[in-house]
């Protein structure tokens, strides 16, 4: 067995889970709505680097999420510890510089749900500036009509005042996670073109998640922090 799934269950009911509840006194409520079993994707907003934490943790089955390359690609003892953790918390790699990239990224997050996994994006992409809900990229509709997988809409809240921009560790306090109802969105792609049947499918998960987090929608995408790409 592979020693990262060992580790797993170690980090999220031992060490990590119990470690946010104390600190940051979780609301979750709609658990109910998580298929114990088969594919998911659980899509939430995006509010704080913390966030990509709260949603594997919270959920009671083992969730993957994509997490930056650099993450896993460090040098001696700290960059092979940190490559450890973030994939025992069920972190995948990815290349995030666009083109054939995006393209294995997808084919990855994919082969999770084909195999019956958890997997847990945020379609904004990248962090709220201001705490608004900005326009959701197709990547997640795009995986939701590709696997059949239902899509799960979630709202983390909380997170962007215990850890501003600029914040690497997080201060007390509470935070709270709303789950939706599953939607299914198989066929959708059937006699429409896939590109419009991808943004649409995408509004109507962004609207879920509006309606669950009452965040001020902006029909924009958000802009990546200090102006990267």
């Amino acid at each position: 067995m592979d020693p990262e799934r060992l580790i797993y269950p170690l980090m999220k009911h031992v060490v990590l889970g119990p470690a946010m509840r104390v600190a940051f006194l979780p609301r979750v409520s709609g658990l109910r709505h998580v298929p114990p079993t088969g594919p998911v994707i659980l899509a939430a907003n995006h509010l704080a680097f913390l966030d990509s934490f709260v949603v594997p943790l919270m959920v009671p089955r083992r969730v993957h999420f994509l997490g930056k390359n650099e993450y896993f690609t460090g040098e001696g003892v700290r960059g092979r510890a940190t490559a450890t953790f973030f994939r025992s918390v069920g972190a995948i790699a990815v290349d995030r510089s666009g083109g054939r990239a995006a393209l294995d990224a997808l084919d990855t997050c994919a082969r999770v749900l084909e195999r019956g996994g958890v997997f847990a994006i945020h379609p904004e992409g990248t962090r709220s500036p201001d705490g608004r809900l900005y326009r959701g990229r197709t990547g997640v509709a795009r995986l939701a009509m590709r696997t059949g997988a239902p899509v799960v809409p979630m709202a983390i809240e909380g997170t962007d005042r215990i850890q501003p921009r600029g914040r690497a560790v997080p201060r007390p306090g509470r935070i709270g996670l709303r789950i939706g109802e599953p939607m299914d969105f198989r066929g959708r792609d059937e006699g429409t073109p896939r590109g419009r049947a991808a943004r649409e499918v995408t509004d109507e998960i962004m609207e879920a998640i509006r309606k669950l987090s009452d965040q001020e929608y902006v029909d924009a995408y958000a802009p990546p922090p200090d102006g990267a790409s």
